[in-house]
């Protein structure tokens, strides 16, 4: 086996579309808007990929995905991918091989749902398509429960619907990342505040955001916590169905045991020339 560091999205993209639900967010990457932002590792058996690790820049902590041998995986992130923080998100399989090299914290059970136009059921509501004008109020919104603000250009490069109540938007959903050459899109940013809850909203605005999709996207995916129990009745309500539970993770590079002594042992000699 060898490892090394690959941008070649041919290999990866046969690589990752043997489980294309489950790596969708990667497949996404490998788009030309995207994939500058990506690292990717990959380790080989006579020439054939049989694990591959990304490494997407710009978050922090940087997110991580992994798939394939575990290890191959281990390898990579010994050798090739190794942010010092990260947040991965890997089956629960590949834990292990990620441990190797990483402190791993706890973290709840995410489900990865997903939906095609055989299985979608829309739920029509009155609901509006929002410009990026609109990114101050969308903010204000998404300030009850994410810790980031979203620039203009998530909306203009995205695909967001708003529910408004009074003039007041009350509720939204979006997208995380869109792929025309995959036929494959993320949705996610789905919110509806507090004092709303439990009227439909984030049905309503998901429909909007899912039908616009899957007018040319093969499949639509989302992640939701495996203990959201209102989410998952209003994902399934439109035809979403679970394709596997993965992990998302902070993860934390764990320090080899000689790196501490020789660091202590280069400051001792570098006191006494001194």
């Amino acid at each position: 086996m060898t490892v090394q560091e690959t941008a070649d999205r041919v290999m990866l993209r046969a690589f990752l579309e043997t489980d294309r639900l489950y790596s969708a967010y990667a497949l996404c990457d490998l788009d030309d808007r995207e994939f500058l932002r990506t690292r990717w590792g990959a380790a080989l058996v006579d020439a054939k990929p049989i694990a591959v690790v990304l490494q997407y820049a710009g978050y922090s902590p940087q997110p991580v995905f992994v798939m394939g041998e575990n290890a191959g995986i281990e390898a990579i992130l010994a050798e090739v991918i190794k942010p010092r923080t990260a947040y991965v998100a890997a089956r629960s399989e590949y834990l292990t091989a990620i441990g190797a090299s990483y402190r791993v914290e706890s973290g709840p059970a995410m489900l990865r749902m997903w939906v095609d136009a055989a299985h979608f059921r829309p739920f029509p509501a009155d609901v509006q398509r929002l410009l990026p004008v609109e990114i101050g109020e969308l903010n204000r919104l998404y300030q009850l429960g994410f810790a980031s603000w979203l620039p203009a250009t998530a909306i203009s490069d995205g695909l967001y619907y708003g529910t408004r109540v009074g003039g007041r938007l009350v509720s939204a959903a979006g997208t995380h990342v869109i792929s025309p050459a995959a036929k494959l899109a993320v949705v996610g940013n789905v919110m509806t505040h507090t004092d709303f809850r439990g009227r439909g909203y984030a049905t309503a605005v998901t429909s909007a955001v899912t039908a616009d999709l899957l007018k040319f996207c093969d499949q639509v995916v989302l992640n939701v916590r495996a203990d959201n129990p209102p989410a998952l009745a209003a994902y399934r309500r439109l035809g979403y169905q679970v394709h596997l539970t993965f992990e998302e993770r902070l993860i934390h590079r764990s320090e080899l045991p000689w790196n501490g002594w020789t660091g202590a042992l280069r400051r001792m000699l570098a006191r006494k020339e001194s």
